[in-house]
C-alpha cells in the first residue's frame, strides 16, 4: 500500500526537500501505480454479482457510472504530459472517492478503494504546492467521512472501518494537511471518535487501532500548535476577542451537522445493514455537548467561533474545539456515569482513561504554546483542571496515575498560569490521598506518593511551592505539608519497611539533594537578615515590584513568610482569647495600634487556622465596630457572575453562622448588599437578595435536618418566594434551579475547622477561578539557593528523623546507600547554611548507627562490626562529615569522639592517630643530648603503672581474636572471620580519622574550641579504672596534638588545655601514664609554641610552674625526662624567653634538678647553655641564673668538678656585667646610663653574695674555688661602675660576713670541714687584695675609719684563731705580712700619718691601738723614725721629708705581695 509518512503537519515540509519527483521521478511509474490501483478496484467489483452482471449485460445498457469513471481515468493517466504537481489531484482521486461514497458498493470494494486512496496519499505526490490541493484534500476528507457501504459480515465491516482510520490519519500526516480547514480537522476527529465508540462492540483489534489512530491524530494536530501564530488563526477580529474568550463553544456547530445527516440517511438493500458509524454516536456526542454546556455554564454566555474562521486553514479554532470536546468527554462521564443502565466499567475507567490519554498527548506536544492562546489556556485553567481535581479522587489507580502525569506536564509547561490550580491539586488530591486518612486505598496512596516523588525530582518544584504558596499569606503551606507528608510516610510505625516507605524516602532525599546541588550555584547568604516589622503597614494585598528579579522577590517572599508565621501565632492566641489575640497582633505590628475594620476583616478572611465559631460570633455582634468589620469582611468576596447559592456557600464557608436570628440577619444583610452590588442579574434590589438568601438558609435546614419530617417541595419553595423581587415574582426556572441545587448539595453552616484537606466543591472551584485572576504572579525559581536556608530550617528535623528511622529498619544495601546519600546531603546543606544545630543532630543520629556507642554485649565486637554493613557505612559517613563539614560541628564532637574512643579501646585505630596529628613538623631530637625522650606522642605511649597493656594496633588486636581463655590453645580464625576483620580494617581506613586532628588547623574557631572541650570532657568523664585512664591518656594526646597544630590560635585553646593539665597534675599522687603525658605534653607545647607566640611566652612558661607542683613521688619518677625536656626547651627557645617571670620558672625547674642524681646532668647542661660566655644572660634572668648556678655549685650530687664549673659560670658572668655597662654608655643618655649602671651594680652585689655562700661549702676544693672566684669578681670589676656605697655594702655583707663565718666554722671543730687553714689563708689574702685595690677610693669616705677598723679587727681575730685546737703559724705569718704591707701602702699614699694635734687624729690612734694588739713591733717597722714614745700631741711634719722612704715602685711591689703567694 505504499509507505506511510510519519512526519506530521508542517514539519514534514521542513524536513523533505521540495523536489516533487524525488521519490518517483518517472511520471510513467506514478501512472502505472495508479493504473494498478484502478485495476485492483475493478477486479474486486467484477467479483460481485451485481457489478459483474451489469458489466456483461446487453449492449444498450451503459456501464455503471462508477466503472465508467475508473476506466476513463485509466485512459487519461498515460496521456498526461505535465508534472504531477501541476495536475489537480481531484482528477485521479475522484473515481476512487465515488466508490467510497456509493451506497451500492459492498465492504470489500469500499475497502480496496480506501486502500488506493491511502496509497496515493502516502506517495508524497500531493503536497501544499500541488495544484488545487486545498480542494482535493477537503474532497478526500468529505468523501471518507461520509463513506457508505453494504455490510455483509462483521469482519469486512471492521476492515473498512480500519481503512477509513488509516486514510484519515494519512490525510493529517500528509504534507498537504496544512491546507485542511478547521472544520475538516474537526470532522476527521469526530469521525475517528465515532469509530472508537462503535468499536467497543467490535473486535479487540479494531478497538486498539481506533484508539491508536485517535492518539496519532491528536498528536499531529497539537504538534502544529507550535507553528500557529497567535493572531493569524485565532480570531476573526479584535472586537470579538473578549466575547470569544468568555465561555464554552457553540454546541450547534461542534463537529458539523453534515455527519449527522449522512449518518441517518441510508437505506439498505436486501435488509443488509448499511454501515454508518455515526448512527449510534450522535446521541453520545449530543449528550456530551448538552452536558458540557450545563456544567460549564455558570451563567456565562457561550460564544461560537465565526463560521468563516472555521473554513480557514486549520489552527487554534479547531484545537479549541477538539480540546473542549476532550474535556467534555470527562464531563460526560461525570453525568452519564450516574446512570444505572450505563456500562459502569466503560464509564468508570475506560472512557476517562482514553480521554485523559488524549489530553496528555495534546499537552505534551502543544507544551508552552498553549500560553499564547487565551481560549486554550482558559480551557486548561478551568474546565480541564476542574475535571482533573475530580478524577484525581477516582478509585482507579490507572486514572489517578494519568491525572498525575497530566498535572506534571502542565507544571512543566504552564505552571506560571496555574498557581492556584496546582495548590488545589496538591491540597485536595495528593495530600488527601497520600495520607490515607480519607478512605483512600493502598493503591491510591501509592500512586499519589509516586506522583509526589516525581514532582520532588523536578529541581525547582519545592522551591516554587515554597515561594509561591507557603510565602503567600492567602495560600496553604503546601511545601511544608508535602515535606511533612514525605517525612511521616517514610516512618515505619510498628511495621516492616514497605515500598511506600522507601518511595517517600526517595522523595525526601530528592528534595534534599536538589538543595545540595544548588549550593554550588551561588547566592547562598549564610546570614539571612532577620525580618523586623517596626510599624503596621497594610500588607494583605501588597505586590512585589518585580517577580522576575530575585533581588526584589526574595526579600519580599521572606517578609511575607515571616508575617504569615506571626499570623499563625496570632490565630492561636485569638482562638484562646479573641481580645488578647487582637492585642498580640497589634503588639507585633500585624494590626494597627488603633484597630480599623478593614485590617480586622482581612485578618478574619485570609488567616488560616482561626476558630470559625469565634469569627462568626464576632461578625454577628451588634457592636458598631463589629458591624463595620462585617461589611468590610463581605467586601473581600468577589461574587461577580456567580449564582446566589454558590456565593452563599462561599460566604458561609469562612465562618460558622451564629445561631441567634438577629446575628443571622446582620450577617445575611452584609452578604446580600455585597452580592447585589456585584451580580444584580435578575434581582430588583438588595432586599430581594436578602429575602432569597434567608429563604435558601431555611430550605437548607428543611431539606438536610433529620428532625424535619415533612420536607418542603419545589412548589412550596416557589410559593414562599412570591412577590419578593420588588413586588414581582422571580422566574420559575431560576427558583427551581436554586431548589435543586440546595436539595442536591447542602450548604454547610458549620464549616470544617482547622487545617484539614478539604474536598474541592463546585462553589470552591468557582471561588478559585475568581481568585486566580487576582493572585500574585507565579515566581519561577532558578537553580540558585535563595530560599533554601528557610526551607531547610523547616524540614531538617523531620527529614533527619525519617531518614534515620528508615536506615534503622532497612535491611538492603541499596536502601542503606540511599539513606547515606541523604545524610551527606543534609550535612552539606547544614554546613553551607551554617545550621550548626542541625548538623549536630545529624551527627548524634548517625553515631547511634555505628554501634560503637552501644554497651558491648557481643563477645567479639570487632567481628560483629565487620559483619554489620549498616554500622560500617554509618561509621564512614560520620567521619566523612567530620572531615568535610567539621567547621560547623559543635556539640556533635562529643559523639564523634565517643566513636573514636571506642575504636581505640578495640585496638582498631591506626597506631599513630595522635602523633601524626602533632608530628608533621616536629624536628627529631638531637641525639647528642642524653637519652631519647620516652614520651613521643603515639598510641604506644608509656604503660600505665601496674596495667598490662593490650597489644595496640590492628593486627595486634586480631591476634587476640577468638582466644576464649589464655590457657586454651588458640583456634585458627575461620575464613568468614578473616573476611569480617578485613572489612573492619578497610572501613577504618576509609574513615581518615587522623585527618580530623591533622587538619584541625583549618577548622573554624568555634568548632575547634568545641572539639577541644569535647576531648577534655571525654578525658574527665571516666572513673579511675585502667581502661578509663587509657582513654584519658589518648584524649590528652589528641588534645595536645590539636593544640600544637593550631599554634596560631593558641589563645583560643590555651585556657582549657592548661586547666585540664593542671587538674591532672594536681590530682595525681602516684606516677602514671596520664600525669606523664600531661607533664610532657605541656613541655612539648611550650617547646613548639615559644618561637611563634612571644606575646604568650610568659603565659606558656608560667604554666610550667605546674611541674613544680607535682607530688614528690611523681616528680621523682620523671625528673630526668622532665629535665631533658626543659633543657631542650631552653636550647631551642632561649632567645624567645624575655621576661623575668619566664626565666624564674625555667631556673626554678633547673635548680630543683641540682640535687637529683639522674636529672642534674641535664639540668646543668641547660644552665651551661644559658650562662656560657653570657650567651643568654639578660638583666632579667641574671640573678636567677646566678642563684641556679650557686645551687649546682653547692649540690653534692655531681662531682666537685661540676661545682667548680658552676662557680666558673658565676665568676665568668662578671664579663657580662661589664659588657652591659659599656653598651649602656654607648646607647643611652646620661641619666639612663646612670640608672642602668646602678642596676648592674646591684646585680654584681647579688653575684658576690651568691659566691660568698659557696665559700662556706664543706668540700675543700669547692670552698677554695669559690673563694678564688669571689676574689676574681671583687677585683676584676674595672668595666663596671660600682659606687662607694655599694662597696661598703659589699664589705659588710660579703667579705666581712664570709670571714666571720669561716672563722666560726674553723673554731667549731666540725669534722666535715677539712683543711680549713688553707681556706682561711685564701680568705685573708682576698681581704687584703680587695682592700688595697680600693684603698684610694675608699680612703676619701667619711666612713673609711670604720671600714679600716673592720679590716683590722678581722686580722686580729685571724691572728688568734685556733684551727682544730691549735694556732696556725702559717696564718699568723701571713696576717703579719699582709698587715705590714697594707700599713706601708697607707703610709705611702699619705692616708696613715700623724697629723696636727688639734682635735687629735682618731685614724692614727685607732690604727695603732689595734695593730699593737696584733703585733706591737709593726709600728716601729713601718715608721722607724718615730719612736714608740711619740706623744699624741706632737707634730710629725718635721720628719715628713725623711720618712717617706718607700718609692712608688716599691709600693706596687708590696701591693702585689699582699695579694699574692
Amino acid at each position: 500500500m505504499g509507505r506511510l509518512k510519519l512526519q506530521s503537519g508542517i514539519k514534514a515540509i521542513e524536513e523533505e526537500p521540495e523536489d516533487y519527483d524525488m521519490t518517483y521521478s518517472n511520471k510513467a511509474t506514478l501512472a502505472c501505480m495508479i493504473n494498478s490501483e484502478i485495476g485492483a478496484v475493478l477486479a474486486v467489483m467484477r467479483r460481485n454479482v451485481r457489478w459483474g452482471g451489469r458489466y456483461m449485460s446487453s449492449d444498450d445498457q451503459l456501464e455503471h457510472s462508477l466503472i465508467q469513471s475508473l476506466k476513463a481515468l485509466r485512459k487519461q493517466i498515460f496521456l498526461w504530459q505535465n508534472q504531477w504537481h501541476t495536475i489537480n489531484p481531484a482528477a485521479y482521486l475522484q473515481p476512487f472517492l465515488d466508490v467510497i461514497q456509493s451506497d451500492e458498493t459492498g465492504a470489500p470494494i469500499t475497502g480496496v478503494a480506501l486502500s488506493s486512496v491511502h496509497k496515493i496519499l502516502t506517495l508524497d505526490v500531493i503536497d501544499q504546492n500541488t495544484a488545487n490541493v486545498e480542494e482535493a484534500m477537503r474532497l478526500v476528507v468529505d468523501s471518507v467521512t461520509s463513506c457508505r457501504f453494504e455490510v455483509t459480515d462483521q469482519a469486512s465491516e471492521e476492515v473498512v472501518l480500519m481503512k477509513i482510520l488509516h486514510v484519515l490519519l494519512a490525510c493529517m500526516k500528509s504534507k498537504a494537511s496544512v491546507m485542511l480547514s478547521n472544520q475538516h480537522v474537526c470532522t476527521i476527529v469526530n469521525t475517528c471518535f465515532r469509530i472508537v465508540h462503535q468499536a467497543e462492540k467490535k473486535a479487540e483489534l479494531l478497538q486498539r487501532i481506533a484508539r491508536h489512530t485517535m492518539h496519532e491524530l491528536v498528536r499531529c494536530i497539537f504538534s502544529h500548535l507550535l507553528n500557529v501564530e497567535n493572531t493569524k488563526h485565532a480570531l476573526v477580529n479584535r472586537s470579538g476577542t473578549a466575547k470569544l474568550e468568555l465561555g464554552a463553544i457553540d454546541n450547534d456547530y461542534a463537529f458539523g451537522a453534515k455527519q449527522a445527516e449522512n449518518g441517518n440517511g441510508s437505506e439498505y438493500d436486501d435488509q443488509a445493514s448499511s454501515a454508518s458509524f455515526a448512527s449510534n454516536s450522535v446521541g453520545l456526542v449530543g449528550t456530551v455537548r448538552e452536558e458540557s454546556m450545563a456544567v460549564a455554564g455558570n451563567g456565562k454566555e457561550t460564544v461560537p467561533y465565526d463560521s468563516l474562521l472555521m473554513t480557514e486553514p486549520y489552527g487554534v479554532p479547531c484545537m479549541v474545539e477538539i480540546f473542549h470536546f476532550l474535556c467534555t468527554l470527562l464531563n460526560t462521564v461525570e453525568h452519564v456515569g450516574m446512570d444505572p443502565r450505563s456500562n459502569t466499567l466503560t464509564f468508570d475507567e475506560d472512557v476517562p482513561l482514553f480521554a485523559l490519554g488524549l489530553i496528555n498527548s495534546a499537552i505534551e506536544l502543544g507544551g508552552p504554546s498553549f500560553r499564547r492562546h487565551p481560549r486554550l489556556l482558559s480551557l486548561i485553567q478551568d474546565e480541564l483542571f476542574r475535571n482533573l481535581m475530580q478524577f484525581g479522587l477516582s478509585m482507579s489507580p490507572l486514572i489517578l496515575s494519568m491525572v498525575c502525569s497530566i498535572v506534571l506536564n502542565l507544571y512543566h509547561h504552564l505552571r506560571t498560569e496555574l498557581k492556584l490550580q496546582l495548590e488545589a491539586f496538591f491540597s485536595c488530591v495528593i495530600l488527601r490521598l497520600a495520607q490515607g486518612k480519607y478512605g483512600a486505598s493502598y493503591q491510591q496512596q501509592e500512586v499519589a506518593m509516586e506522583a509526589l516523588v516525581d514532582f520532588c525530582r523536578q529541581k525547582t518544584f519545592m522551591v516554587e511551592m515554597y515561594a509561591n504558596l507557603d510565602c503567600d499569606i492567602t495560600c496553604r503551606n503546601v511545601f511544608e505539608d508535602l515535606a511533612n507528608l514525605l517525612s511521616k510516610s517514610a516512618f515505619p510505625v510498628n511495621c516492616h519497611l514497605s515500598a511506600m516507605h522507601i518511595l517517600a524516602l526517595d522523595g525526601l532525599i530528592a528534595v534534599i539533594q536538589g538543595m545540595a546541588e544548588r549550593i554550588g550555584n551561588g547566592s547562598v547568604s549564610s546570614e539571612q537578615a532577620p525580618v523586623i516589622l517596626e510599624e503596621y503597614l497594610p500588607f494583605w494585598m501588597v505586590k512585589c515590584d518585580n517577580y522576575a528579579d530575585p533581588v526584589h522577590w526574595v526579600p519580599f517572599v521572606r517578609r511575607r513568610k515571616y508575617i504569615k508565621r506571626r499570623l499563625m501565632i496570632g490565630a492561636d492566641h485569638f482562638n484562646r482569647d479573641p481580645k488578647k489575640g487582637l492585642e498580640f497582633l497589634q503588639g507585633t505590628h500585624l494590626l494597627p495600634d488603633k484597630l480599623d475594620p478593614q485590617s480586622v476583616a482581612c485578618f478574619f478572611r485570609y488567616t488560616a487556622g482561626l476558630d470559625k465559631n469565634l469569627v462568626g460570633d464576632f461578625l454577628g455582634n451588634h457592636d458598631e465596630f463589629c458591624v463595620q468589620v462585617l461589611h468590610e469582611f463581605a467586601g473581600t468576596f468577589d461574587f461577580q457572575d456567580m449564582n446566589l447559592d454558590t456565593a452563599l456557600r462561599l460566604f458561609l464557608e469562612t465562618f460558622r453562622l451564629p445561631g441567634e436570628s438577629q446575628k443571622i440577619q446582620r450577617v445575611l444583610e452584609a452578604f446580600s448588599e455585597r452580592y447585589y452590588e456585584q451580580s444584580p442579574q435578575i434581582l430588583a434590589n438588595k432586599d430581594a437578595a436578602l429575602l432569597l438568601s434567608y429563604s435558601l438558609i431555611m430550605l437548607n435546614t428543611d431539606q438536610h435536618n433529620v428532625q424535619v419530617k415533612k420536607k418542603m417541595t419545589e412548589e412550596d419553595f416557589i410559593r414562599n418566594n412570591r412577590h419578593i423581587n420588588g413586588g414581582n415574582d422571580l422566574p420559575r426556572d431560576f427558583l427551581s434551579e436554586l431548589y435543586r441545587s440546595i436539595c442536591k448539595n447542602e450548604i454547610r453552616t458549620t464549616p470544617e475547622q482547622g487545617f484539614g484537606y478539604p474536598e474541592m466543591t463546585p462553589s470552591r472551584w468557582i471561588d478559585l477561578m475568581h481568585k486566580s485572576k487576582k493572585t500574585a504572579p507565579f515566581i519561577v525559581a532558578d537553580s540558585r539557593a535563595y530560599l533554601d536556608h528557610d526551607m531547610f530550617a523547616i524540614m531538617s528535623g523531620p527529614t533527619i528523623a525519617a531518614i534515620s528511622v528508615v536506615f534503622d529498619h532497612a535491611e538492603h544495601e541499596d536502601v542503606y546507600q540511599t539513606c547515606i546519600d541523604g545524610f551527606l546531603a543534609v550535612a552539606k546543606i547544614s554546613a553551607c547554611h551554617h545550621l550548626e544545630d542541625v548538623l549536630d543532630d545529624l551527627v548524634v543520629s548517625l553515631c547511634k548507627f555505628t554501634t560503637l556507642l552501644n554497651p558491648s554485649s557481643v563477645e567479639e565486637p570487632v567481628l560483629a562490626f565487620g559483619d554489620d554493613a549498616k554500622a560500617r557505612m554509618a561509621t564512614v559517613t560520620v567521619f566523612t562529615i567530620a572531615n568535610r563539614y567539621g567547621d560547623y560541628i559543635r556539640t556533635g564532637w562529643r559523639n564523634i569522639l565517643d566513636c573514636i574512643l571506642r575504636l581505640h579501646k578495640l585496638g582498631l585505630l591506626p597506631a599513630r592517630v595522635a602523633s601524626d596529628a602533632a608530628d608533621e613538623s616536629e624536628l627529631s631530637a638531637d641525639p647528642g643530648h642524653g637519652k631519647p625522650i620516652t614520651n613521643s606522642l603515639s598510641s604506644a605511649h608509656l604503660q600505665s603503672i601496674g596495667t598490662p597493656r593490650r597489644s595496640s594496633g590492628l593486627m595486634g588486636r586480631f591476634s587476640q581474636l577468638l582466644s576464649l581463655d589464655t590457657e586454651e590453645p588458640r583456634s585458627q580464625p575461620t575464613e568468614q572471620q578473616l573476611a569480617a576483620h578485613q572489612r573492619t580494617l578497610q572501613t577504618i581506613q576509609k574513615c581518615h580519622i587522623d585527618s580530623i586532628f591533622t587538619e584541625s588547623k583549618f577548622l573554624q574557631a568555634e568548632s575547634l574550641l568545641q572539639l577541644a572541650r569535647a576531648l577534655i570532657w571525654a578525658a574527665q568523664k571516666g572513673s579511675s579504672s585502667p581502661e578509663d585512664e587509657d582513654t584519658a591518656v589518648f584524649c590528652l594526646e589528641l588534645l595536645i596534638a590539636i593544640t600544637l597544630n593550631n599554634r596560631d590560635r593558641i589563645v583560643l585553646l590555651w585556657q582549657g588545655v592548661y586547666e585540664h593539665i593542671a587538674n591532672i597534675v594536681q590530682s595525681t599522687v602516684m606516677p602514671c601514664a596520664l600525669v606523664e603525658k600531661a607533664v610532657f605534653g605541656l613541655l612539648r607545647i611550650c617547646q613548639r609554641l615559644l618561637p611563634y607566640k612571644e606575646n604568650l611566652a610568659d603565659e606558656l612558661l608560667r604554666s610550667l610552674q605546674l611541674v613544680l607542683k607535682l607530688d614528690a613521688r611523681v616528680a621523682d619518677a620523671y625528673c630526668e625526662q622532665i629535665t631533658q625536656e626543659v633543657s631542650r626547651l631552653v636550647k631551642a627557645n632561649a632567645t624567645h624567653i624575655r621576661s623575668q617571670m619566664g626565666w624564674r620558672t625555667i631556673t626554678s625547674l633547673l635548680s630543683i634538678t641540682a640535687r637529683h642524681p639522674e636529672a642534674s646532668e641535664a639540668g646543668f647542661d641547660a644552665l651551661l647553655f644559658i650562662m656560657s660566655d653570657g650567651a643568654h644572660l639578660l638583666p632579667a634572668n641574671y640573678v636567677l641564673c646566678i642563684d641556679a648556678a650557686r645551687q649546682f655549685a653547692e649540690s653534692r650530687v655531681g662531682q666537685a668538678e661540676r661545682s667548680a664549673r658552676a662557680l666558673d659560670l658565676m665568676s665568668g658572668s662578671v664579663d657580662c656585667l661589664a659588657r652591659w655597662t659599656r653598651e649602656a654608655k654607648e646607647a643611652m643618655g646620661e641619666d639612663d646610663a646612670g640608672k642602668m649602671s646602678q642596676d648592674i651594680g646591684d646585680l654584681w652585689l647579688r653575684l658576690v653574695q651568691g659566691l660568698r655562700k659557696v665559700c662556706l661549702d664543706q668540700r675543700e676544693e669547692v670552698r677554695n674555688h669559690a673563694l678564688l672566684s669571689l676574689q676574681k669578681c671583687l677585683t676584676g670589676v674595672d668595666g663596671i661602675h660600682i659606687s662607694h656605697g655599694l662597696w661598703l655594702q659589699c664589705f659588710d655583707l660579703v667579705i666581712f660576713t664570709m670571714l666571720d663565718d669561716l672563722l666560726e666554722i674553723a673554731q667549731g671543730h666540725q669534722k666535715d670541714y677539712r683543711n680549713m687553714e688553707g681556706t682561711l689563708i685564701l680568705a685573708t689574702k682576698l681581704l687584703s687584695k680587695v682592700f688595697l685595690q680600693l684603698l684610694h677610693e675608699l680612703s676619701q669616705l667619711t666612713t673609711f675609719c670604720k671600714l679600716w677598723l673592720g679590716v683590722l679587727s678581722r686580722m686580729e681575730k685571724y691572728m688568734k684563731v685556733k684551727v682544730r685546737g691549735k694556732k696556725s703559724e702559717k696564718l699568723q705569718e701571713l696576717v703579719l705580712e699582709l698587715l705590714k704591707n697594707i700599713l706601708l701602702v697607707m703610709k705611702t699614699r699619705g692616708i696613715l700619718m700623724q697629723r696636727s694635734a688639734l682635735g687629735g687624729d682618731s685614724l692614727w690612734e685607732l690604727t695603732w691601738l689595734h695593730v699593737n694588739n696584733i703585733a706591737p713591733s709593726l709600728q716601729s717597722e713601718v715608721f722607724p723614725d718615730q719612736g714608740p714614745e711619740l706623744k699624741h700631741g706632737e707634730t710629725g711634719c718635721a720628719v715628713s721629708g725623711e720618712t717617706v722612704s718607700v718609692p712608688s715602685n716599691e709600693t706596687t711591689t708590696l701591693e702585689g705581695a699582699g695579694a699574692g703567694s
